[in-house]
């Protein structure tokens, strides 16, 4: 006879608030040195690719780390893993910090994206440890979103401050301050549970995985900046087939990296795929809209992150209420309806951001956080409701993964769309030289630019043309985004999504 759930106590909730450390970093780290790199460029003068390579180095070994950091938490611990990844990612930011020259700096963020592997799968694992019964676990995972949720609203605002006083590599040692009280705290409040000891690990699976999902990441990432190319293609046909294989090899091991007969459990699949398309649409919406607020309407950069703390407030909101709305309704029905507001947040954006502007623009944003925020915290919980307790780990690297895939997609998909839109829609002014034209042609920003050197009549005209084929990209991406959102959120509601999973029938038990 199975043992009842235990409720948690306040050792468990002081645990859940150790744990909140490491999430609220983590986010922080995705988008701080965005401020940074006009600061960092001009101290170690790295190449146009150099920069981008530190740009995007950390979330790529990130993407590609995760499912074979929490595997290898289910076998060796994941409060080990946990405090490992820890002391390891303060060490490195600190290495960040002091760079000397732009490779260091490359290396020091490789290696910190595969320390900030170890961090959210072991704490997504160790709520699942620490928190036994349905509805303490769904509140628990709602306070973890909302902690990764702000830690995205807090990094540009704690960078921007860190600036204005301190040099670049300020904003690296943000992590000490968070990192020490984990390794403190951590071994008294958080449990450890080694459920895999005894099963090995396959090197061959890790290496297929990652080599697999940093193939994926970069050829998305590549469509999203330089559109279709070769190097795309190959890159994408690479992983899709280390991809293959991996999958194959699974199917053949006693003891898999990844247990494929999760899949089975219609909540787990459904909570992935849901997670995913609200990633693709959270990402690839904030991309366009930042760049919206400071080309189009001609906001600072301080300002454009301002107003995006109406849509962090909504999302916040919605992570902590998510768990009420469950009580009252199934999952499903909730994420399928979150779907459908984050369908709406789009096309109000679509529909008439040209005619409200920042209005239009700013309430999108806060129905695509309030829906993309539901869907996020109880799409994390039917995942770990339908794993068993010895796969959590690989379960919650499973999830971050599709996670992270679904932003990229987001980002290459409405990105590339509005991208094309624009340079189909722009005019520039006969009589511009080639060279300026192409720039022009090619970026929002770089015609923005070349327009202020031509003549008053001629940059005027550059400018207006540009600023409204953007704006009309920007409408086009989003209405794309609204149809495959809303299409999503349809097929969620009534199709075999809406089977009940394991999760309606640990609620239903308890009720």
């Amino acid at each position: 006879m199975d043992e009842m759930p235990r409720p948690a106590g306040r050792r468990e909730w002081i645990g859940l608030a150790v744990l909140a450390l490491p999430t609220l970093l983590v986010s922080m780290d995705m988008s701080i040195l965005f401020l940074a790199a006009p600061a960092l460029s001009a101290a170690l003068r790295p190449s146009g690719s150099e920069l981008l390579w530190i740009s995007d180095i950390y979330a790529f070994l990130l993407a590609g780390a995760l499912i074979p950091m929490g595997a290898i938490g289910d076998r060796i611990g994941r409060r080990r893993l946990l405090l490992i990844g820890a002391a390891f990612f303060g060490f490195f930011s600190v290495l960040a910090a002091f760079a000397t020259g732009p490779a260091m700096l490359i290396g020091a963020r490789a290696l910190l994206g595969v320390a900030g592997a170890t961090l959210l799968p072991s704490t997504l694992a160790l709520i699942r440890t620490l928190f036994e019964t349905t509805r303490q676990r769904s509140v628990a995972i709602g306070i973890w979103t909302a902690c990764f949720t702000l830690g995205g609203v807090l990094g540009p605002i704690a960078g921007g401050v860190l600036l204005e006083f301190f040099w670049w590599g300020s904003v690296f040692l943000l992590a000490v301050p968070f990192m020490l009280p984990l390794l403190l705290l951590g071994p008294r409040f958080l449990p450890e549970r080694v459920e895999r000891a005894t099963h090995p690990l396959d090197w061959p699976s890790v290496a297929q995985s990652v080599f697999g999902l940093l193939s994926i990441t970069f050829a998305l990432k590549q469509l999203a900046e330089h559109g279709p190319t070769a190097t795309a293609a190959l890159a994408l046909v690479a992983g899709l087939m280390a991809g293959a294989m991996f999958l194959r090899r699974q199917r053949r091991l006693p003891s898999p990296l990844v247990d494929l007969a999760l899949f089975r459990d219609t909540g787990f699949s459904a909570a992935l795929a849901a997670n995913s398309l609200a990633l693709f649409a959270w990402t690839g919406a904030s991309l366009l809209v930042a760049q919206h607020l400071q080309l189009v309407v001609g906001m600072s950069p301080l300002n454009a992150g301002l107003w995006t703390v109406p849509a962090a407030i909504a999302s916040v909101a919605a992570c902590l209420g998510a768990a009420s709305l469950s009580r009252r309704f199934s999952s499903v029905k909730v994420i399928g309806g979150a779907l459908a507001l984050t369908a709406s947040g789009l096309a109000l954006m679509a529909a008439l951001s040209g005619s409200f502007g920042l209005p239009a623009v700013i309430s999108g944003m806060v129905l695509l956080g309030f829906g993309v925020a539901t869907v996020m915290t109880l799409g994390i919980d039917l995942v770990l409701a339908a794993a068993p307790a010895q796969k959590a780990g690989a379960a919650a690297a499973i999830s971050e993964t599709s996670a992270e895939l679904g932003g990229a997609l987001g980002v290459a998909l409405l990105g590339s769309i509005g991208v094309a839109a624009y340079r189909a829609l722009i005019v520039v002014p006969e009589g511009t030289a080639a060279a300026a034209a192409g720039a022009a042609r090619d970026t929002l920003g770089g015609a923005l630019a070349i327009a202020a050197g031509l003549t008053a009549t001629a940059g005027d005209a550059l400018r207006l043309s540009a600023q409204s084929a953007f704006a009309t990209g920007f409408a086009i991406a989003m209405g794309v985004g609204a149809v495959i959102l809303l299409a999503a959120s349809l097929l969620f509601a009534s199709t075999a999504f809406g089977r009940r999973s394991r999760r309606q029938r640990a609620l239903a038990e308890e009720a």
